[in-house]
């Protein structure tokens, strides 16, 4: 009987151990520090952000008939919002300004981050 009470507390104290590395995981996931420690990790993550005036379908024909002057109807309608992209993913809708002598976009519409991670 000594040996079976020994063969259990080894198996008593790991089930304790696996019980408490789960309460810490559990406690980690709802500190609001450690998920801010998380999201530092990706902030020097780089994202190639692209701004998308329009598009339209074209026959290779028509695409090697272009030069200089040509004009290529887009889909869109003028005053349209432009799409934002993160890694061609849409995030946002937005329009161009000019900051200085550049071109810039305001965001006027951002998508809700949960319905752009199932896009995922």
């Amino acid at each position: 009987m000594a040996e079976t009470e020994q063969n259990d507390k080894p198996a008593d104290s790991e089930q304790k151990e696996t019980v408490e590395a789960a309460q810490d995981v559990n406690e980690a996931t709802n500190n609001p520090e450690v998920g801010i420690e998380n999201l530092k990790v990706l902030e020097n993550i780089e994202v190639k952000l692209t701004v998308e005036v329009g598009s339209t379908d074209l026959k290779i024909r028509d695409l090697l008939r272009l030069n200089e002057g040509s004009v290529v109807e887009l889909e869109r309608l003028a005053g349209d919002p432009l799409d934002i992209l993160a890694n061609g993913v849409s995030i946002a809708k937005g329009e161009v300004v000019m900051v200085g002598e550049r071109f810039g976009v305001r965001f006027t519409e951002v998508t809700n981050p949960a319905d752009t991670v199932k896009k995922l």
